[in-house]
Protein backbone atom coordinates (compact mmCIF):
# COMPACT_ATOMS: atom_id res chain seq x y z
CA UNK A 1 0.00 0.00 0.00
CA UNK A 2 1.25 3.35 -1.05
CA UNK A 3 0.32 6.76 0.28
CA UNK A 4 -0.24 8.78 -3.27
CA UNK A 5 -2.48 7.53 -6.41
CA UNK A 6 -3.47 8.88 -9.90
CA UNK A 7 -6.38 8.49 -11.98
CA UNK A 8 -6.82 10.31 -15.10
CA UNK A 9 -8.00 13.38 -13.32
CA UNK A 10 -7.31 13.26 -9.49
CA UNK A 11 -4.45 12.55 -7.51
CA UNK A 12 -5.38 10.06 -3.89
CA UNK A 13 -3.68 11.00 -0.84
CA UNK A 14 -3.51 9.34 2.59
CA UNK A 15 -2.53 12.82 4.00
CA UNK A 16 -1.09 13.62 7.96
CA UNK A 17 -1.74 16.47 10.12
CA UNK A 18 0.33 18.85 7.85
CA UNK A 19 -2.40 19.02 5.53
CA UNK A 20 -5.44 19.98 7.85
CA UNK A 21 -5.73 23.03 6.50
CA UNK A 22 -6.42 21.44 3.51
CA UNK A 23 -8.87 19.70 4.99
CA UNK A 24 -10.58 22.11 7.31
CA UNK A 25 -11.24 24.73 4.26
CA UNK A 26 -12.78 21.52 2.75
CA UNK A 27 -15.32 20.65 5.45
CA UNK A 28 -15.70 24.51 6.11
CA UNK A 29 -16.82 24.95 2.06
CA UNK A 30 -18.64 22.57 2.24
CA UNK A 31 -20.64 22.84 5.97
CA UNK A 32 -24.15 23.00 5.16
CA UNK A 33 -23.94 21.18 2.00
CA UNK A 34 -22.77 17.68 4.24
CA UNK A 35 -24.66 18.08 6.98
CA UNK A 36 -27.81 16.71 5.15
CA UNK A 37 -25.88 13.18 4.61
CA UNK A 38 -23.54 12.83 7.74
CA UNK A 39 -23.43 12.20 11.83
CA UNK A 40 -24.16 15.80 13.70
CA UNK A 41 -20.74 17.36 14.26
CA UNK A 42 -19.17 19.81 17.04
CA UNK A 43 -18.16 23.05 16.98
CA UNK A 44 -15.05 21.51 17.89
CA UNK A 45 -14.89 19.94 14.61
CA UNK A 46 -14.13 22.61 12.51
CA UNK A 47 -11.18 24.01 14.16
CA UNK A 48 -7.55 23.20 13.16
CA UNK A 49 -6.81 21.12 16.32
CA UNK A 50 -9.18 18.61 15.89
CA UNK A 51 -8.85 18.16 12.27
CA UNK A 52 -4.81 17.46 13.09
CA UNK A 53 -6.25 14.89 15.69
CA UNK A 54 -8.55 13.51 12.72
CA UNK A 55 -6.15 13.26 10.57
CA UNK A 56 -2.89 11.50 13.06
CA UNK A 57 -5.84 8.75 14.35
CA UNK A 58 -6.50 8.28 10.55
CA UNK A 59 -2.68 6.95 9.86
CA UNK A 60 -2.81 5.05 13.58
CA UNK A 61 -5.92 3.62 12.06
CA UNK A 62 -4.65 2.89 8.78
CA UNK A 63 -1.38 1.60 10.30
CA UNK A 64 -3.70 -1.14 11.93
CA UNK A 65 -4.97 -1.84 9.26
CA UNK A 66 -8.68 -1.23 9.74
CA UNK A 67 -9.38 2.59 7.78
CA UNK A 68 -7.86 3.47 4.55
CA UNK A 69 -9.04 6.74 3.41
CA UNK A 70 -7.86 8.68 0.71
CA UNK A 71 -8.55 12.25 0.00
CA UNK A 72 -9.18 13.74 -3.36
CA UNK A 73 -6.94 16.32 -4.87
CA UNK A 74 -7.49 17.46 -8.67
CA UNK A 75 -4.21 17.18 -10.85
CA UNK A 76 -4.55 20.71 -11.93
CA UNK A 77 -4.94 22.35 -8.37
CA UNK A 78 -3.06 20.15 -5.50
CA UNK A 79 -3.62 22.56 -3.25
CA UNK A 80 -7.45 22.12 -2.68
CA UNK A 81 -9.05 18.81 -1.07
CA UNK A 82 -12.61 18.28 -2.77
CA UNK A 83 -13.22 14.97 -1.22
CA UNK A 84 -12.23 11.51 0.09
CA UNK A 85 -13.37 7.93 0.02
CA UNK A 86 -12.93 6.21 2.85
CA UNK A 87 -12.70 2.21 3.43
CA UNK A 88 -13.22 1.45 7.05
CA UNK A 89 -13.99 -1.31 9.85
CA UNK A 90 -11.62 -3.06 7.26
CA UNK A 91 -12.37 -6.99 8.58
CA UNK A 92 -10.01 -9.79 7.73
CA UNK A 93 -10.42 -13.84 8.19
CA UNK A 94 -13.36 -14.89 6.66
CA UNK A 95 -15.20 -11.95 6.25
CA UNK A 96 -12.69 -9.89 4.02
CA UNK A 97 -14.91 -7.13 3.90
CA UNK A 98 -15.07 -3.10 4.64
CA UNK A 99 -17.77 -0.23 4.43
CA UNK A 100 -16.97 2.07 2.32
CA UNK A 101 -17.95 6.07 2.53
CA UNK A 102 -17.60 9.16 0.55
CA UNK A 103 -18.06 12.89 0.07
CA UNK A 104 -17.33 15.45 -2.65
CA UNK A 105 -17.52 18.89 -2.47
CA UNK A 106 -20.83 20.73 -3.03
CA UNK A 107 -18.87 22.64 -6.60
CA UNK A 108 -17.67 19.62 -8.05
CA UNK A 109 -20.53 17.03 -8.04
CA UNK A 110 -21.91 15.50 -11.38
CA UNK A 111 -18.70 15.51 -12.50
CA UNK A 112 -17.56 12.12 -12.73
CA UNK A 113 -14.94 12.80 -9.98
CA UNK A 114 -16.64 10.29 -7.26
CA UNK A 115 -16.36 7.85 -9.54
CA UNK A 116 -13.73 7.74 -10.69
CA UNK A 117 -12.12 7.98 -7.18
CA UNK A 118 -14.37 5.16 -5.67
CA UNK A 119 -13.17 3.01 -9.07
CA UNK A 120 -9.59 3.35 -8.27
CA UNK A 121 -10.22 2.77 -4.43
CA UNK A 122 -12.52 -0.61 -5.22
CA UNK A 123 -9.40 -1.88 -7.26
CA UNK A 124 -6.77 -1.16 -3.92
CA UNK A 125 -9.24 -2.87 -1.72
CA UNK A 126 -9.82 -5.59 -3.94
CA UNK A 127 -6.14 -6.00 -5.73
CA UNK A 128 -3.91 -4.64 -2.60
CA UNK A 129 -6.00 -5.31 0.55
CA UNK A 130 -7.53 -8.67 -0.95
CA UNK A 131 -10.98 -8.42 0.28
CA UNK A 132 -13.99 -9.63 -1.29
CA UNK A 133 -16.79 -7.43 -0.35
CA UNK A 134 -17.29 -3.78 -0.14
CA UNK A 135 -20.40 -1.97 1.61
CA UNK A 136 -22.24 1.02 0.92
CA UNK A 137 -25.02 2.02 3.05
CA UNK A 138 -26.99 4.63 1.67
CA UNK A 139 -30.00 6.79 2.26
CA UNK A 140 -32.93 6.27 -0.25
CA UNK A 141 -33.41 9.70 -1.03
CA UNK A 142 -29.49 10.24 -1.93
CA UNK A 143 -30.34 9.72 -5.13
CA UNK A 144 -27.15 11.06 -6.45
CA UNK A 145 -24.98 8.40 -4.40
CA UNK A 146 -26.70 5.64 -5.31
CA UNK A 147 -26.54 6.11 -9.02
CA UNK A 148 -22.62 6.09 -8.46
CA UNK A 149 -22.23 3.21 -6.79
CA UNK A 150 -24.74 1.21 -9.67
CA UNK A 151 -22.24 2.36 -12.02
CA UNK A 152 -19.78 0.58 -10.42
CA UNK A 153 -21.67 -2.21 -9.98
CA UNK A 154 -22.77 -2.49 -6.44
CA UNK A 155 -26.15 -4.43 -6.05
CA UNK A 156 -29.27 -3.73 -3.24
CA UNK A 157 -28.80 -6.42 -0.70
CA UNK A 158 -31.61 -4.63 1.50
CA UNK A 159 -32.97 -1.95 3.14
CA UNK A 160 -31.32 -1.80 7.05
CA UNK A 161 -34.15 0.22 8.68
CA UNK A 162 -33.18 3.16 11.06
CA UNK A 163 -29.89 2.29 10.39
CA UNK A 164 -27.40 5.59 11.03
CA UNK A 165 -28.29 8.32 13.08
CA UNK A 166 -27.57 11.01 10.26
CA UNK A 167 -27.97 15.16 11.30
CA UNK A 168 -29.91 14.37 14.21
CA UNK A 169 -32.24 11.83 12.48
CA UNK A 170 -32.17 7.78 12.61
CA UNK A 171 -32.66 7.30 8.42
CA UNK A 172 -33.46 4.27 6.10
CA UNK A 173 -30.19 3.02 4.58
CA UNK A 174 -30.12 1.25 1.36
CA UNK A 175 -27.66 -1.90 1.67
CA UNK A 176 -25.54 -1.64 -1.40
CA UNK A 177 -22.86 -4.51 -1.80
CA UNK A 178 -19.51 -5.09 -4.91
CA UNK A 179 -18.10 -8.29 -4.48
CA UNK A 180 -14.51 -9.27 -5.74
CA UNK A 181 -14.90 -12.90 -7.36
CA UNK A 182 -11.24 -13.48 -7.08
CA UNK A 183 -10.48 -14.06 -3.57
Amino acid sequence: MQGVYETERLVLKVLHKTYAELVLDYYLRNRDFLKEWEPTKSEDFYTMQHQEEQLDKELVNIANGNLFRLWILKKNDESRVIGSVGFNNIVRGAFLSCHLGYKLDKDEINKGYMTEAIQKGIDIMFNEFGLHRIEANIMPKNKCSLRVVEKLGFYNEGLANKYLKINGKWEDHIHMVLLNYKV
